[in-house]
């Protein structure tokens, strides 16, 4: 009975691998069932699977090999090694433990918009899935479900995740408890539960992790008091607040039965030191007096503005740093009580916006000037401190009238900010699709201004700073204007900024879906043309008022990705559909063409035939657009000729593999991650 139940078990393996081959239509070298269940085919030289197979397959294959049981070995066949089959063993255990955990949150959210779709259990990896990050051991580090408009709770499941770092759950509407589970997470670094209905105390068990370096639990409906054992001494009030219920040091509210907060001093700039030939006997005499007087009124004064005091004029309480007042050159570094105070305690009501850096508050500063503050977000490391504040003053020598000048900066232990001026016009993306039914949509000529504006800010950053700055994220988003609706590049540097903790090389890719270069994806690595790339998509952008990468175009059965969509209308000669219809037939034909050559020419496959920022500025001017443009047409043809050619010539089986994988990475890079 029992061999009966192996052979039954084996053939489910076997029908487990025909099946997977047959729905990918992939083929597949290098393994065959045999009576015991499958084993491996020998090749020259090589013991294993061939390129063909997918990671999924071979975790299956492995499965039924190891349920299947030994069967005989058989003449020129070779079983595989003890060794190589405990460690595949134990990366099949750790992605179904994965792929359980992450399927029960799926089953618990409320996903309206589909976000989730993609999180399919019969899938073996969920490295597969969108939004969901892997190492190269293919164990789950980074679950990214920002802003996702999600609904439902946590799961305890989640703990299982061993090797998460990041779990990004930022602006949904979750509610529920925040598990005790998640204290299981000993690798996490950054958890982001902002702008959610999480209710229930703050579990004590996240105070265990000591990797963690950021924590938001902002803007929720927590109760009882804010731990204050293990990690949770690192962090600020602001992990914190406005969450009216939570209690404790690091928010504005007392816990019953302890006593009563004291109002924190304000903040005063230091005094001037006196001079020598100053005499000390009135200052002493003076000092004298005035402390008298001071040590019975403070206490009275004290608890009476305490008793009167409203809730929005709160402060908490934290300690300054050391020189606040250092200057480097023209950068500040501001205290984080300054910070406080000009953004009302960072309250939810000043934030201007949130992006893949972090959240930026409006506030307005002791001098009255409005400034726009960013925290950022990223896992701060043992020594980064003077490596952040040597590429903060990098960044501050980048002046030029189309880039965002840095104001200043303030760092603690457990936090990074930086101090922009504020702009009143707000971005090019919410000028285009975020504007208020009062506000007039940008009118063609203040396009075409931005085009060439942003450009030459872009120009500068490549061929005028030393090093060279590489955006990595450029988009309408980040492309912010004045009060004169004058474009002005921001966000530049914050992609180096942010990796100020990895080596010179940066491997991280940052952007976004529908702006990011290909070549930028498959390697990580980025130079100026990978801006050049995001440049030419922010100006489809700017030309159709569309956004880069949008699900909703799927409804009229058109293309999700811009640029895709746009490749698609000009191939019918069409030019009408292309543009914005906010500007209701306000441009001219022959400056839209133009504009539609120069993002074609930018945002070409390989990034040697992109041109420079430089050049891409002299085209916007009138100067090479013409033949630059019949020259890239000239190679078109002969590439479309190269390609049919290609197509038609019969092909190998190993050929045909090499291709179809590639085009299928570049189809699955091309979507959200």
């Amino acid at each position: 009975k029992g061999r009966r139940e192996k052979k039954n078990v084996a053939a489910i393996g076997e029908e487990r691998v025909e099946t997977e081959v047959s729905r990918r239509r992939e083929p597949v070298f290098g393994c065959e069932a045999a009576k015991g269940g499958p084993t491996w085919r020998r090749r020259p030289r090589d013991v294993g699977v061939g390129g063909g197979a997918t990671a999924e397959l071979v975790l299956v294959v492995v499965v039924g090999r190891l349920v299947g049981g030994g069967g005989r070995r058989q003449p020129g066949r070779r079983q595989l090694g003890g060794s190589l089959t405990g460690g595949l063993l134990l990366m099949v255990i750790i992605i179904s433990f994965a792929g359980d955990a992450l399927y029960s949150l799926r089953q618990s959210l409320k996903d309206n918009n589909n976000v989730l779709q993609s999180w399919d259990p019969t899938l073996v990896n969920p490295c597969t899935w969108f939004h969901v990050t892997c190492n190269i051991q293919n164990s789950v580090i980074r679950v990214d479900l920002g802003n996702a408009q999600l609904s439902g709770e946590l799961v305890p499941q989640l703990g299982e995740l061993k090797s998460l770092q990041y779990l990004e759950l930022y602006s949904n509407n979750i509610t529920g408890t925040i598990p005790d589970e998640l204290g299981n997470l000993t690798n996490l670094v950054s958890l982001d539960l902002y702008l959610n209905n999480f209710t229930g105390y703050i579990p004590e068990s996240l105070g265990q992790l000591l990797k963690l370096r950021f924590l938001d639990l902002s803007n929720n409906n927590l109760t009882g008091e804010v731990p204050s054992t293990g990690s949770f001494s690192l962090f600020t009030p602001i992990s914190f607040a406005n969450n009216p219920n939570l209690c404790g040091p690091g928010t504005t509210k007392p816990c019953p039965g302890a006593p009563p907060f004291s109002p924190p001093p304000p903040y005063n700039p230091p005094t001037p030191t006196p001079t020598k030939g100053a005499s000390s006997t009135g200052a002493i005499a003076g000092g004298a007096a005035a402390g008298a007087a001071l040590l019975f009124a403070v206490p009275a004064i004290g608890f009476a503005l305490w008793r009167r005091r409203k809730p929005e004029e709160d402060f908490f309480d934290v300690p300054a740093e050391e020189d606040p007042e250092v200057h480097l050159g023209q950068l500040k570094r501001f205290s984080l009580r300054e910070l406080q105070v000009a953004t009302d305690n960072f309250t939810n009501r000043n934030v201007l916006g949130r992006g893949g850096f972090g959240k930026v508050y409006k506030g307005r500063l002791t001098d009255g000037s409005l400034v726009a503050v960013k925290r950022l977000k990223e896992e701060r490391t043992p020594g980064g401190e003077l490596q952040f504040q040597t590429e903060v003053e990098l960044i501050s020598l980048a002046v030029h009238k189309n880039l965002l000048r840095l104001r200043g900066f303030c760092m603690t232990p457990t936090e990074r900010l930086l101090v922009y001026p504020y702009m009143a016009n707000g971005s090019v993306a919410s000028r285009l699709r975020e504007r208020q039914p009062d506000d007039p949509p940008l009118d063609w000529q203040t396009r075409a201004r931005i085009a060439l504006g942003s450009a030459r800010g872009l120009s500068y950053l490549h061929d005028h700073c030393d090093p060279k700055i590489i955006h990595r994220d450029v988009k309408a988003a980040n492309i912010l204007l004045d009060e004169d609706f004058e474009a002005v590049v921001g966000d530049f540097g914050l992609a180096k900024l942010m990796d100020y903790k990895d080596t010179h090389v940066t491997t991280a890719v940052r952007g976004t879906i529908g702006h990011i270069a290909p070549e930028y994806l498959s390697t990580g690595k980025s130079n100026e043309k990978t801006d050049v790339f995001g440049y030419g998509i922010m100006l489809l952008e700017l030309i159709t008022g569309q956004r880069a990468f949008d699900l909703a175009r799927l409804a009229n059965d058109d293309d999700v990705m811009l640029l895709d969509w746009v490749k698609g209308l000009l191939k019918e000669k069409k030019l009408e559909p292309l543009v914005d219809p906010d500007l209701k037939g306000g441009y001219v034909d022959d400056e839209a063409e133009s504009l539609i050559q120069v993002a074609l020419l930018c945002t070409q496959g390989s990034p040697v035939d992109r041109p420079k920022m430089s050049e891409v500025v002299r085209m916007l001017e009138g100067d090479g657009l013409a033949e630059r443009w019949e020259e890239w047409q000239k190679v078109e043809v002969v590439r479309q000729e190269a390609r049919l050619e290609a197509f038609r010539a019969p092909r190998r089986i190993n050929e045909w593999l090499v291709d179809s994988t590639y085009n299928i990475r570049a189809e699955e890079l091309s979507g959200p991650r």
